[in-house]
């Protein structure tokens, strides 16, 4: 063995975070199949070892994406009516969804993908629910444009989770779906057959589950078929985001969307239960008692108006808490985390809000750090995730030189990391034993930005 191939396989890292503090001289040992063989604190550095030299952070998973609105973040920023929500941000939305080509959701989602790589994420589950042609039609592959999403992962490095959506109706009195909506039909048939071509292209860094629109976009029946047999694979469901899904729900069914999940489906610790922003106590109770996660995306919930959800209420509570990016209006783990604690801030006119000094856990940053690294595995389909041996070896290595860094004592660099000003932290970025990035800079093709750029003229010239 050559000493680059020995310094792939062996790391060691003056600080790593690992069960949730900082652990000091730190052997990383990269098994032959891109998982962590050994973590070993308070170990010397082994001559063969390639030294970091800066402080090491387990890589993160966006546990919510919509690649193809990369294509639209920043561009919905101006109200030319009298009135502006999320409803009427969907409308400029699904122009967007109608247009783009396989080629343009390709350049954009490999665009995004790296920009995640930088932020801090190694794993993206995308909530695929673009499927056909701008006509409607299926192409001659059902699975062409989940190819492109892997694709265009697997050309930067990231790890990829796809779920397939169930998107069969317009609304619970509304059985077809509307004509903007046409690329986006499925059953539940057509989403298990998706689930299975992508597990079986056994791509690395690719998995497979599958997701649920919302409640008002796929009927009962349809829900129980796409489960029955599913096995332990996640389960993502939109629920809850707005106060007008609720009201209709409760219109329809007579119970809350989260009441009638509760109710009506063996919720356990497959479901990822996506924004439930507006949440009573109850249904938060029967989320903890089932096991179920909830994925907040908080840069994207705010961009929409959605509300806040009570996050003190879900911690408490003990419901594994993940994190997405959703729209893509933030590209970056930090400012997600940021915004958890600033809107319960902001609301409750508190400061630290999500700390817990008499659990032991002092630090906000620290504590939304620990759910969202344990909660946003589990979303990806991952038994174990982080710096612990067995998981795959993901990691971060911080740039100390970072503005917002320099002088920063070392027990309170994961606060200055959240909290103080954004900057580019991750100097590199290690998936399943490769460097997707070093010095700042991801090691894809350099085509990518050049391919993205082409793309976003092509789709908004004269737009």
């Amino acid at each position: 063995m050559t000493r680059a191939e020995a310094q792939r396989e062996l790391l060691w890292a003056p600080r790593a975070w690992i069960d949730g503090r900082w652990q000091e001289r730190v052997l990383l040992r990269v098994g032959a199949d891109g998982h962590w063989a050994e973590i070993a604190p308070d170990t010397p550095v082994p001559p063969q070892a390639e030294v970091l030299g800066a402080a090491v952070l387990p890589g993160l998973v966006d546990a919510h994406s919509h690649a193809f609105q990369r294509a639209f973040a920043g561009l919905s920023e101006r109200r030319e009516h009298e009135h502006d929500d999320f409803w009427s941000w969907r409308e400029r939305m699904y122009r967007v969804a109608l247009r783009i080509t396989p080629q343009q959701l390709q350049a954009v989602a490999a665009q995004l993908y790296a920009e995640l790589l930088r932020g801090g994420y190694t794993q993206v589950c995308e909530f695929h629910y673009l499927q056909h042609r701008s006509d409607g039609r299926p192409y001659d592959d059902p699975a062409a444009l989940s190819w492109e999403l892997a694709d265009a992962a697997a050309e930067v490095g990231i790890g990829l989770t796809l779920l397939p959506v169930l998107y069969e109706r317009a609304g619970f009195a509304l059985p077809e779906l509307r004509d903007d909506q046409r690329r986006f039909a499925t059953h539940d048939h057509s989403v298990r057959a998706l689930q299975r071509a992508v597990q079986a292209g056994r791509r690395p860094l690719l998995n497979s589950g599958v997701a649920i629109h919302s409640l008002r976009a796929a009927a009962p029946a349809s829900i129980a078929r796409l489960l029955d047999g599913l096995g332990d694979m996640p389960v993502h469901i939109h629920v809850a985001e707005q106060t007008a899904e609720v009201d209709d729900c409760l219109k329809a069914t007579g119970q809350r969307p989260i009441e009638w999940l509760a109710t009506h489906t063996a919720l356990d610790a497959r479901w990822q239960l996506v924004h439930a922003t507006h949440a009573t106590q109850a249904e938060i109770d029967a989320v903890a008692r089932s096991g179920a996660g909830v994925v907040i995306c908080p840069s994207t919930e705010a961009n929409l108006g959605d509300g806040l959800t009570d996050i003190p209420a879900w911690l408490h509570a003990g419901v594994p808490l993940a994190i997405g990016s959703d729209s893509h209006v933030t590209r970056d783990w930090r400012e997600e985390l940021r915004w958890l604690e600033y809107g319960q801030r902001l609301q409750l006119r508190q400061r630290n809000v999500v700390a817990a000094p008499a659990q032991g856990q002092p630090s906000s940053a620290a504590r939304l750090l620990g759910r969202a690294l344990g909660a946003g595995g589990r979303a990806a389909g991952f038994a174990r995730w982080g710096l612990m041996a067995g998981a795959r070896a993901d990691l971060l290595v911080i740039d100390s030189a970072d503005d917002a860094l320099l002088g920063v004592p070392d027990e309170r660099l994961l606060d200055a990391l959240v909290f103080s000003s954004p900057g580019g932290p991750f100097r590199d970025v290690l998936v399943a034993g490769r460097w997707a990035v070093r010095d700042g800079r991801v090691t894809a093709p350099v085509t990518v930005g050049a391919r993205f750029a082409e793309a976003m003229q092509q789709l908004w010239s004269g737009a």
